[in-house]
């Protein structure tokens, strides 16, 4: 990163980049639960959830080059092994065992509220102190509470329907 851009940040740039590391490893996670969600889901409605799980795939890996993007800026390095995911992650990556469509949105919606919670901490920690980080994190924190809302109305609109029969 440039001195200047260095100078402009008032905090622990190291605990900064772990702290991003630890988010890149959510999002690696949270992509891979919402791709192979994508694969095995079933049940009513499966097609509706299939593009909304891969929708959201490609934005959590969207969030994954943010992050890693920024670590390298501010002269780190991105989380280069995978095993080290599950250690440094946050948010628990849950397996879907149960490929039924309310599951999978169960599982996802979970994840997408830890979510929430880790880039809220993310955003308090660098309020006034890294304006760069701090507008990657609250784009990335648009898009979380985005897709918490999709996914828990596509549960209700599957609930209705399921209701009606």
């Amino acid at each position: 990163m440039g001195t200047k851009g260095n100078e402009i940040i008032d905090l622990d740039i190291d605990e900064l980049i772990k702290k991003l590391n630890s988010a890149l490893a959510d999002e690696w996670l949270a992509y891979y639960q919402y791709w192979v969600g994508a694969k095995v889901v079933e049940g009513a409605m499966s097609g509706e959830a299939i593009t909304e799980l891969t929708e959201h795939a490609d934005e959590e890996l969207n969030h994954a080059n943010l992050l890693a993007d920024r670590i390298v800026q501010l002269g780190g390095t991105p989380v280069l092994n995978p095993a080290k995911w599950q250690e440094m992650n946050t948010c628990d990556y849950k397996e879907p065992n149960d490929p039924a469509v309310l599951a999978i949105l169960d599982q996802n919606i979970e994840a997408e509220q830890c979510a929430i919670v880790t880039y809220q901490d993310l955003l308090n920690f660098t309020k006034d102190k890294d304006v760069v980080t701090y507008f990657i994190i609250l784009e990335i924190l648009k898009d979380e509470v985005e897709h918490e809302d999709d996914l828990q109305q596509l549960k209700i609109d599957i609930e209705k329907i399921r209701n009606q029969n």
